[in-house]
């Protein structure tokens, strides 16, 4: 049992430090956009409007907007921490996963959510964190134990985020984010 935790361990530690360029490149990605939506604010207009033919494509770019500094500094620790758990599985696992939560809860916010435009990556992370906490139960591996124990206790929050506690804030995407990567993980990837 300790030789395979030992190995579980390694493996993630080796993983991340592959990781590190891809993480990287992903949180440069974000703070670019967000620095141009500084300095040209209409990009912002590229978030989800529900029921709209103009809000359709918010659905892929809305994850990338951000409406403040806090709403982006808060949106890159659990994203780059549960984006690198989802990396371990490797690329092409991690860009089927992003896509699949993007477009699957964007949609859902697009179909169901309030009036308003919807932005950030919030969406994801829930789905990232729902995906990884199924995992537990659906792969059993010890490293998708770790993986899942790590995100469930470090993260609880996000699970509170599905409720409409504050004004402005996109719990539908939240909510959306969640049922897509427990869809995923118990209907797509079984």
């Amino acid at each position: 049992m300790l030789d395979q935790l030992s190995l579980s361990l390694n493996i993630i530690v080796l993983q991340t430090q592959l990781n590190l360029p891809i993480l990287a490149y992903m949180v440069l990605a974000l703070w670019v956009t967000f620095f141009i939506s500084r300095v040209f604010p209409p990009i912002l207009l590229l978030g989800i409007i529900p029921r709209t033919l103009h809000g359709l494509p918010g659905i892929i770019f809305a994850p990338l907007l951000h409406g403040s500094f806090n709403h982006l500094f808060f949106n890159t620790i659990p994203l780059l921490v549960l984006a690198n758990f989802i990396l371990i599985g490797g690329l092409n696992y991690f860009i089927f996963v992003t896509l699949f939560i993007t477009i699957t809860s964007g949609a859902l916010v697009w179909c169901f959510g309030k009036p308003g435009i919807h932005i950030g990556a919030s969406a994801v992370i829930t789905g990232y964190w729902a995906l990884l906490v199924t995992d537990i139960f659906q792969q059993g591996s010890l490293t998708a134990i770790i993986l899942g124990l790590i995100s469930a206790y470090y993260f609880a929050g996000i699970f509170f985020g599905i409720f409409p506690t504050q004004k402005g804030v996109s719990w539908e995407g939240h909510l959306f984010g969640l049922l897509s990567g427990v869809l995923l993980g118990y209907w797509v990837l079984t």
